[in-house]
C-alpha cells in the first residue's frame, strides 16, 4: 500500500477545489506528549477527597460527564428540601459534592493543559502555522487550547487568518469576553466540533472568555466560570451515540455538525485513529460531499492500530460506491512535522 508524505499528498490534493482538516488527539499529543495523553478526564480525576455518595452517582446516572453528575446534585438538593421529614444535612451535603466536583474537575482539566501560551515555543507556532496555512477550514475534536493559541499567535500587527465566528456582544461592546450567535458563523473557518475549554454555556449565550480581554489565565478563567454555574462547552465522555444527543442540544456544536457535513473537495484526517466513539463524524464523511480524504498513520502501516484505521478509511468508499466519485489515500503523520518535529 502507497503511503504518500504528507506534501506529495498536499500537492495531489491541489486538484480539487478547497482543502480541509480535520484534528484528533494526536495534534495536541504530537505537541506536547508528556500531556496530552489518550484518556478521559473521569480517568484523571483525583476523587479522594469527595464522599462516596457523590462517587455513586455518577454509577447511579450512568455517566462520566462532569456537568450531568454536578447539575443532578444541585438540582436533587432543592428537591429533598420540598419533602418533610428529610433532614436539610442531606441537601447541604448535595450542595458540598456539587462544588467539590466543579474543583475536581478544574483540577482534572489543570493536569491535562499548559498553562500560559507562552509554554509553547516561538518555532513550534511557526511549524503549527505553516501546516495550517494548508487548509480552508479547520475542524477539530479536541477541546484544549492549542489550536486557539496558535491562531491568535501572530506576528505584531498582523491579524489572524482565522474566524471561529465570536464577536462583541451588541449589546455591552464592553463586556470581557466574545459570544458566538449563529448570523456570525457565514465566515466562519474554525470549528471545535466537541467544544472548547475557553467556550463556555452561559444559558442564554455562548461566550468565550480570552486571554487578551481578561489576562485571566485558563484554569482561573474556568474555576470563575464554574462558580456562576457557567460550564465549559465540551463533549469529552460517552458513546458516539451520547455524544451526538449532547452536540444536538447545543446551538453552536450544532451548527459545527452541520457545516461539517456540508465541505467539499477534499478532507486531511490528522492525528485521529478513527474510532468507533467518533462515529458520528465518521458518518458525515461516508455521506457527505467530500471528493477525497487524506488520513494520516503515525509509524508502519503494519501496526494493529494503523490497520483499524486503514480497515475503517476504506469503508468510507465503500459506503460512497453508488454515490458521488470518492477516494481515499493515506500519508505519514510524522512527515507533515506540524509543530517542527
Amino acid at each position: 500500500m502507497k503511503i504518500l508524505t504528507f506534501n506529495k499528498a498536499i500537492a495531489d490534493s491541489e486538484r480539487y477545489k478547497t482543502r480541509h482538516v480535520f484534528l484528533g488527539n494526536g495534534f495536541s499529543i504530537a505537541c506536547r506528549p508528556s500531556i496530552f495523553v489518550y484518556g478521559k478526564l473521569f480517568e484523571r480525576a483525583d476523587f479522594t477527597k469527595l464522599s462516596m455518595s457523590a462517587n455513586h452517582v455518577f454509577d447511579a446516572l450512568e455517566t462520566q460527564d462532569f456537568e450531568r453528575v454536578i447539575c443532578a446534585l444541585r438540582d436533587a438538593s432543592k428537591l429533598v428540601l420540598a419533602y418533610n421529614g428529610v433532614p436539610s444535612a442531606v441537601a447541604e451535603a448535595m450542595n458540598g459534592d456539587a462544588n467539590s466536583l466543579k474543583e475536581v474537575l478544574v483540577n482534572a482539566i489543570a493536569a491535562s493543559h499548559p498553562e500560559h501560551p507562552n509554554e509553547i515555543e516561538e518555532s513550534e507556532y511557526a511549524a503549527c502555522r505553516l501546516f495550517l496555512s494548508n487548509f480552508k477550514n479547520v475542524y477539530t475534536l479536541n477541546y484544549d487550547l492549542l489550536l486557539y493559541w496558535t491562531q491568535m499567535h501572530t506576528e505584531e500587527d498582523e491579524d489572524p487568518n482565522s474566524d471561529d465566528g465570536f464577536r462583541k456582544p451588541t449589546d455591552d461592546f464592553d463586556a470581557d469576553y466574545v459570544t458566538w450567535e449563529p448570523g456570525n458563523s457565514h465566515k466562519q473557518n474554525t470549528w471545535f466540533l466537541h467544544g472548547a475549554l475557553h467556550l463556555f454555556d452561559a444559558g442564554h449565550e455562548i461566550q468565550k472568555y480570552t486571554w487578551v480581554n481578561t489576562g485571566v489565565r485558563l484554569i482561573e478563567q474556568i474555576r470563575n466560570a464554574l462558580k456562576r454555574n457557567y460550564f465549559p462547552i465540551f463533549v469529552s465522555e460517552g458513546t458516539s451515540e451520547e455524544k451526538l444527543t449532547r452536540i444536538r442540544h447545543n446551538d453552536y456544536l450544532a451548527k459545527a455538525y452541520r457545516s461539517f457535513v456540508e465541505i467539499q473537495g477534499s478532507l486531511f484526517i490528522y492525528g485521529h485513529s478513527l474510532a468507533k466513539n467518533d462515529e458520528h463524524f465518521l458518518k458525515l464523511i461516508e455521506r457527505g460531499k467530500l471528493s477525497h480524504v487524506y488520513v494520516g498513520l503515525y509509524g508502519s502501516p503494519d501496526l494493529p492500530s494503523n490497520k483499524a484505521i486503514i480497515q475503517r478509511a476504506n469503508r468510507f468508499v465503500e459506503k460512497r460506491k453508488r454515490k458521488t466519485p470518492f477516494d481515499v489515500s493515506f500519508f505519514d503523520s510524522a512527515s507533515a512535522q506540524v509543530w517542527g518535529k
